[in-house]
């Protein structure tokens, strides 16, 4: 038969175990910390003036006015007004398509949180714009968190958007027709 060994145990010194579950505590808040820090950020929407309506949704073409800033507040970025020929096709701003990578991840997401008329100030870091590889020649340093205030004029959906740019191009197409018929030819 096998002889078992006995170790005598010791008695826990008073306070030591008090000391073991702080160490515990301490680690696992410590170990949080480090989880909490590696999460991405998301992105803040604050709301400057309610806008009124149904969010956009992905399929739908956004139309806004934006500034862009850099933690700085220099500006790196401003929305311009479209110049289309026939009023009333299309509204003011420029038009952002709510779809993946039709933008940074950043503004596709804040897109739909906004309202039509709406003002907002947008905070979009790093992670969820350009990261640290912006495009070649672009103002935005690597590694740089993007603030927008925008403006909703409007929204519409994608085939509405499509149907409406048909117009447009055969009104352009008409005027262009109508405009070659009183032109003198060539070389006179």
């Amino acid at each position: 038969m096998a002889e078992v060994t006995r170790v005598p145990l010791q008695p826990i010194e008073k306070g030591s175990l008090t000391k073991l579950w702080i160490g515990v505590i301490v680690a696992i808040l410590l170990a949080g910390g480090i989880a909490w820090a590696a999460v991405p950020k998301g992105i803040e929407v604050n709301t400057l003036v309610e806008g009124s309506g149904p969010t956009p949704e992905i399929g739908d073409v956004v139309f806004v006015k934006y500034v862009g800033t850099l933690p700085d507040g220099s500006e790196f970025d401003r929305s311009q007004d479209v110049p289309l020929p026939i009023p009333g096709i299309f509204p003011e701003g420029n038009p952002f398509p709510i779809t993946e990578g039709a933008t940074i991840e950043g503004f596709f997401e804040a897109l739909q949180r906004v309202r039509k008329g709406g003002k907002y100030e947008i905070f979009i870091p790093a992670e969820k714009a350009y990261g640290d590889a912006p495009q070649a020649g672009s103002p935005i340093p690597p590694g740089s968190d993007l603030t927008f205030e925008l403006e909703v004029v409007d929204f519409m959906s994608e085939e509405d958007f499509q149907r409406r740019l048909g117009m447009l191009q055969q009104m352009m197409q008409q005027n262009g027709a109508a405009m070659g018929q009183g032109a003198p030819p060539q070389g006179q």
